[in-house]
Formats: C-alpha cells, structure tokens, sequence
C-alpha cells in the first residue's frame, strides 16, 4: 500500500487486519516499536503515515522536505505577527536545537517533558480569531512537527493502548538507528509515483498530484522519467507502469470493512468510480474519510461499533444477498477480532454522526 495513514492511532491496525490473514495487535507493536521497520512520519500533505523504513529516503526527498519548509516558514510568520518572539528564525533554531540535545543521549520523552526542561517550547498564538473554529494554539507542538518533518525526529514508543496515541519523542538516529540517507528531490518524487503506479495504477495526473502532495509539472516529470504509458479512463488519460499494460482476469467479488483514512479509500482524488453518490455520507467537510464498507469493488456503506463493542453495518444501497452476507461475516469477523475494545475514530462519518445522534 506504499505506506498507512498514521494520524488516527487505530488506523495503521486496523488496516493491517483487512489485508493479512491472522494478523495481531502484538504484530504490528512488534513491527512498529521493537523491530521498528515500520516508522511513524510526516509526508505527503502534511500526514502522518507509517511507511516501510527502506522508504522513508524517498518519503523525505519527496514529499517531507516540502512539508518541513512550509511548516518552518509558517510557524516562523505567525509567532512574529503574534509577537511572540521578535526574532522568530532564531528562536525555532535554538528552540529545535535545544531539543534535538536533550535527546541526543537516546532519551525519548513525551511533550509535556520536553516543554518543563525547553522554555522555549512554552507559549501559544491565536488562530482564527472570530471563527468557531479558531482559538489559542500552543507553539511546542509545532516546533516538533517541523522537526519531525525535517526528519530529525520521530515518534517513539507508545505509553498508551494500541488504540491511543500517547507518543514519546526521540530523534531519528536513535529510534532508527542511522539518520535519514538523502537523495534528491527528483528522485524522491520518481520513486513515489513509481509506488503510487505500482499499487494504485492506473491514475491520472490529478489523482497523483493529489496524493503526493506536489504540482502537475513534477509528477509529469516523473511520470516521464518512469516511461508511463497512457491509458483511457472512460474519457479520461490515464497512467501505468510500462510492466503493467497487460489485461487481468476479473476476481471474485470480495467485501472489506476498511477503517477511517485506510489508503484504499484515500487513494484517489477523482473518487466517483468507487465512491459513487455516498461522498457526503462518508466524507467529513475536511475531505477525511470515515470507515467504510466495500463490495465487489466499490464503497456501498459504512460500519460502527455499539457500546458494547459490536461491529454494525451502514449500508446505502442494496447489495443482494451474497453481498449482504460477505458484509456480515467480516463485521462478525471484526467484532471478535476487537473482542469488546471500542475504537473511536478521530474522523467519524456523517454518517455514523447520524447513528451516535439517534442513539
């Protein structure tokens, strides 16, 4: 899947279960915090994913290195127009300095400890004064987004449940055991629309734009570098890989409950061939997609949990029976899989909203 969505703790879990057979909570803790080839980072539109380690040079040429400029740029600008700090370049380097040192000894710690030993961590600024979303926003959390998203460092152990995100901070050498192995902007940009191809293909321009996260005239560059061939997408030109042109043979029709943001549902910009008229039903205003439930290619609803834990589907539409009956074993399945653990999702639906406010 070139990489999970990382910004909803249960997702990376959850997602992981729809697609390997026999799959564990101790598996992925394993994969993420002992062996740690799977680490947690900010990429692509400023997400956090869990990528495969052997990508993460690519991730951060081609997609975490535009983040980190953006983000330094910008908290920089707004803690001056709050005048917070006269000099706001140089307190974000001493600030960022003055953490990559206190975690330099392969120390990890939380955010509330690194703000008691780094004053200048401390602090907020106000965003969106006189809007319903706006309100005082602390700086120390942003410090460590450019950080991060410079690579420098990393989310670390968890001291919460699988389900909870209650992350410790270390830098990426440490947690990683080397830095960060560099490689150019170009190339960083080619391999991920390479992956991009390879699990999503074919696409268009505009779904891979989206994606990475970049402009037009770079994803043709790759796609150019990477001798794309065209395709038709009903109308549309679209793009694979050159090894890739060869005509399969149609699968069985299959069911999925796939869990909010899963890479499948947030594969594509251009989302009407799978997502059909239920938009609006599925995505929040913000373009985060909730949980959903899939038959024979497409989403056709979406599932909930009760209080006591079970798995409920949300149809839309209906599927006929043999659909009905998949979609019912694999909530049956999910429910015992979580064996009563509820898994509030960050990015609920409208349409679970709607269930959560009739109850």
């Amino acid at each position: 899947m070139v990489c999970l969505h990382g910004t909803d703790q249960p997702t990376v879990y959850l997602s992981s279960w729809a697609r390997v057979d026999g799959m564990t909570v101790d598996d992925m803790d394993r994969a993420l915090y002992v062996e740690r080839s799977l680490i947690k980072h900010l990429a692509m539109r400023r997400t956090l994913f869990v990528f495969p380690r052997e990508l993460l040079r690519f991730a951060q040429a081609g997609a975490s290195n535009r983040v980190a400029i953006a983000e330094r740029r910008r908290l920089v600008r707004e803690v001056g127009q709050a005048g917070l700090h006269q000099d706001g370049e140089r307190w974000l380097r001493e600030a960022g300095d003055q953490t990559l040192a206190l975690l330099a000894d392969g120390r990890e710690a939380t955010l509330s400890e690194l703000r008691e030993k780094i004053p200048l961590l401390t602090g907020s600024i106000t965003q969106g004064e006189g809007k319903s979303w706006g309100g005082k926003v602390a700086v120390g959390p942003r410090v460590l987004t450019t950080l991060s998203a410079a690579g420098q460092i990393v989310r670390a152990s968890n001291d919460g449940s699988w389900s909870t995100s209650r992350h410790r901070w270390a830098t990426m050498s440490s947690w990683a055991g080397e830095d960060i192995e560099p490689c150019n902007e170009a190339e960083g940009e080619a391999r991920l629309v390479e992956l991009w191809l390879r699990t999503f293909g074919p696409g268009t321009v505009t779904d891979i734009k989206w994606w990475l996260g970049s402009t037009i005239t770079a994803v043709r560059k790759a796609l150019v570098g990477l001798h794309a061939v065209e395709v038709d997408l009903d109308g549309q030109i679209g793009y694979i890989l050159p090894d890739d042109v060869e005509s399969v043979d149609p699968v069985e029709p299959w069911a999925a409950l796939l869990p909010p943001l899963d890479p499948t549902t947030m594969g594509w910009a251009e989302r009407d061939w799978y997502l059909g008229p239920y938009k609006e039903h599925l995505f929040d205003t913000s373009g985060n997609a909730g949980p959903t439930a899939w038959w024979d290619g497409r989403i056709v609803g979406g599932w909930v949990q009760s209080d006591k834990g079970e798995v409920i589907l949300q149809l839309l539409e209906d599927i006929g029976s043999e659909g009905l009956n998949a979609l019912e074993f694999e909530a049956a399945r999910l429910s015992g899989w979580l064996d009563g653990k509820r898994v509030l999702p960050k990015f609920p639906s409208p349409l679970a909203k709607m269930l959560t406010q009739a109850d």
